[in-house]
């Protein structure tokens, strides 16, 4: 699905091609592509999947300089778009309805755009990695048909065929999005099980992103309803991640965020669905795990997230996955 990439001195590119069309999308079995490309601006590395109304795309670019890039996206197929941003952040501007979608790490959207011409602005030295899952709008309203509150509303809006966002700014995505999208990645069925697999998968991570916005748009009725609460909280985040092997207390933690120990929080549970230290907790086994299985040893591992001894690590490890380190190891 060929995307037109035109630099400052309209300069054509093309991106995402492959022999990827769009009765791809409605065949049976599973289409797949893996492509690299090489621009003056930048490097990037493109995989491409498709099946039984199901377009997955993911991707690796490295941007080499700042550049506002001029894009032109025809969608072959009418298709619903699920976005996650696994790493960079950045803005893209579409001219044909004059709106702005910006995209930060860890985060997610939806979007129903069948025709994207604008801008889109990177900064220099830094990856942009991305996962998405587009349904075709036949699959995705017979997916959405008598489901949760926003899907359904979602699908009435592609009924009268508007451009739709599902929010903004984008929402922080759960640890159970990233396993998904890591399982989807990492697949190694051949034949009718990918199919099987990518289908249950792509499926699964809709669910998801569903019950994630569900409770948030739930939770957001209590606090943190200004757009500066809600962006110092995630600066909260950012920065107790940037400590995460010497976190700070959470007084000195809402000292950073510039908010109340209180507000901080309540607002940082209603945003993540975790406690402060409970969502650090998280971040710091999944680093763990993927540490593990690259093969790293156990005490370096615990040592590099800031665990007190390689007792306290392995009590904590078992205690999220259901086994202990040095069997996850030998995975």
């Amino acid at each position: 699905m060929p995307v037109s990439v035109y630099d400052s001195n309209g300069k054509q590119y093309s991106f995402g091609d492959g022999g990827f069309d769009a009765g791809i999308i409605n065949q049976p079995m599973v289409t797949e592509s893996r492509l690299k490309y090489s621009f003056p601006f930048g490097d990037a590395e493109l995989v491409q999947i498709a099946f039984s109304g199901i377009y997955i795309v993911y991707g690796d670019i490295l941007m080499q300089e700042a550049k506002t890039l001029h894009f032109d996206m025809l969608e072959e197929s009418d298709l619903v778009e699920l976005h996650f941003t696994l790493a960079g952040s950045g803005s893209m501007y579409n001219e044909a309805s004059g709106s702005t979608y910006t995209f930060r790490e860890n985060e997610y959207n939806m979007h129903y755009i069948p025709h994207f011409e604008g801008l889109g602005n990177y900064r220099k030295d830094q990856r942009y990695q991305f996962f998405e899952v587009h349904f075709t709008r036949k699959f995705f309203r017979e997916l959405a048909h008598d489901s949760s509150p926003m899907l359904m509303d979602f699908a009435e809006k592609l009924s009268a065929s508007e451009l739709s966002e599902l929010v903004t700014p984008s929402l922080p995505m759960t640890f159970a999005m990233h396993q998904c999208i890591r399982e989807i990645m990492g697949c190694q069925q051949k034949g009718g099980l990918k199919l099987l697999f990518l289908q249950s998968k792509s499926i699964e991570l809709l669910t998801l992103l569903a019950q994630a916005y569900d409770e948030y748009n739930e939770r957001s009725q209590l606090a943190c309803k200004t757009a500066y609460d809600k962006d110092r909280i995630h600066y909260a985040r950012e920065y107790l991640l940037l400590h995460a092997e010497q976190p700070p207390t959470l007084p000195e933690l809402a000292r950073v965020a510039g908010l109340n120990e209180f507000k901080l929080k309540k607002g940082f549970r209603e945003i993540f669905n975790n406690s402060v230290f409970g969502y650090l907790n998280d971040y710091k086994l999944h680093g763990a795990k993927e540490m593990l299985l690259a093969g790293r040893a156990i005490k370096d591992v615990a040592d590099h997230y800031g665990f007190s001894s390689v007792q306290h690590f392995s009590k904590s490890f078992r205690q999220k996955f259901g086994l202990p380190p040095g069997q996850c190891k030998r995975l």
